[in-house]
């Protein structure tokens, strides 16, 4: 039987791609989306992947999804914490409930996740945990506090439940993409969008399938052996 993958915000943009790349690669996938009905309809026809919808910010919304994916699928065996979003203002225009929006889903919305599915991992001796922070969750960005707070503190989430698994045959590690060309980085003006790419050695933008592969490999029996490990995938624009 194949294992089952779980992907937050698996509908769209990299999400989209993970599921997409974890179908192909054997495991039966469930997407989670929090609101956009019509592109998670659209994704379940073009890719045949299953989606379930609520809030990674509400902990009883995500134990009622999971138990539901479970019940339709199986035991999850594969999480990946995707799901994140954007309140961007500068620090002294920044509202309390724009700060709380962000770590909410960022950085509360991994425990919200990973905790129900905490222990069945440590009964069935395999998991993984696969948490997507960012670049600017590693350097900072100027007009993000609440964002590079929330994904600096899923890199920290990573290495200590990375030590707590370890034993229990559950690897956690973190991804951190830099700047990808999905839908919404490539709606930004042209003119900030070269002035972006400019400061990639790379000289380009990653692709949405780059993070997906490694996804893969670290949600593969051949990865047993990384935990607490943080992926930079961005180019060469900060190299930690």
């Amino acid at each position: 039987m194949a294992r089952v993958a779980l992907v937050t915000g698996g509908s769209r943009g990299i999400g989209a791609a993970i599921s997409v790349a974890l179908k192909n690669a054997g495991y039966t996938v469930a997407a989670n989306y929090a609101g956009n009905d019509e592109a998670a309809s659209k994704f379940t026809a073009e890719t045949g992947i299953r989606t379930y919808k609520w809030s990674v910010a509400d902990y009883d919304a995500c134990a009622a999804g999971i138990k539901q994916v479970e019940a339709d699928l199986g035991p999850v065996d594969i999480l990946v914490n995707n799901a994140g979003i954007t309140r961007d203002a500068m620090f002294h225009r920044m509202t309390p409930q724009q700060w709380k929006e962000v770590i909410d889903t960022n950085l509360s919305g991994l425990f919200n996740m990973t905790h129900p599915l905490w222990s069945g991992m440590r009964d069935r001796k395999f998991g993984r945990v696969i948490n997507i922070s960012s670049i600017n969750g590693q350097k900072g960005q100027m007009g993000q506090a609440n964002y590079s707070a929330s994904k600096a503190g899923d890199i920290g989430f990573t290495k200590s439940l990375a030590q707590e698994g370890a034993r229990a045959g559950i690897t956690v590690n973190v991804i951190c993409p830099g700047y990808i060309g999905t839908e919404m980085v490539r709606a930004v003006p042209e003119k900030v969008l070269e002035t972006i790419v400019a400061q990639i050695p790379t000289g380009r933008l990653g692709e949405p399938e780059e993070i997906a592969r490694c996804v893969v490999f670290l949600a593969s029996d051949q990865s047993g052996f990384i935990t607490g490990s943080t992926i930079t995938a961005n180019g060469g624009q900060y190299m930690a």
